[in-house]
């Protein structure tokens, strides 16, 4: 069994899980808390069938936190499983919940990472191919932009498996300088757009007679 057949079979399991909660609230009731676990167990299945298929699903930056809520709530069941004094049956309830949590926090923190193909649209992918082409040609580049008041200097250069990126930008006599690294040219290739006045149009073009 490869690794994507057993996240399906894991989305799989939590759906199952899932749609047995949502049975359980409509036959027998529940409180608010209830409700908000099983929209909260609905979130996180949305985001682990995500995952598992490579896609994006809604907004990468909801992920993560999600993730912490969770751990948070695995957390104090483990806190209640040490201070407490439960029943047998509240103990494999416990025990249970967690492990479920823990694969769902793993997963979700992973999900929520930006930095990943999955999360780019299909410019950027084909942004940052070219980005990475010329990179593989020139070792370097650089490139600089004035637009609108706003003067920006992009530096970018391969970093072993990953690619550095460091920016200057000014506007009004006001100087901002970073730096940021990436693992997927689509990301580097976002982060310029969104960041600067840069964009991939215009690296190609400053680099055009050196490509010639």
């Amino acid at each position: 069994m490869n690794l994507e057949r057993a996240y399906m079979m894991l989305g799989a399991l939590y759906s199952l899980l899932l749609i047995l909660g949502v049975i359980a609230l409509m036959v027998g009731g529940g409180s608010a808390m209830v409700v908000i676990q099983v929209a909260v167990g609905a979130l996180a299945v949305a985001g682990l069938w995500g995952y598992a298929l490579n896609k994006g699903v809604m907004n990468p930056r909801i992920w993560r936190p999600l993730a912490m809520f969770l751990a948070a709530g695995a957390i104090i069941q483990a806190l209640l499983l040490l201070t407490t004094s439960p029943s047998h049956a509240q103990i494999t309830q416990l025990l249970i919940g967690i492990v479920f949590s823990a694969l769902l926090i793993s997963i979700l923190y992973q999900y929520g990472d930006r930095d990943q193909d999955l999360w780019a649209t299909s410019e950027e992918i084909q942004d940052g191919e070219q980005l990475e082409a010329m990179l593989s040609r020139h070792g370097e580049l650089t490139v600089n932009k004035q637009v609108y008041g706003l003067e920006a200097t992009v530096h970018v250069a391969r970093d072993g498996d990953q690619y550095r990126a460091h920016v200057v930008r000014e506007r009004d006599g006001n100087r901002e300088e970073f730096e940021e690294r990436f693992a997927c040219p689509s990301t580097l290739a976002f982060f310029m757009d969104k960041y600067t006045c840069i964009t991939v149009d215009d690296v190609r073009e400053a680099y055009a007679d050196a490509t010639a």
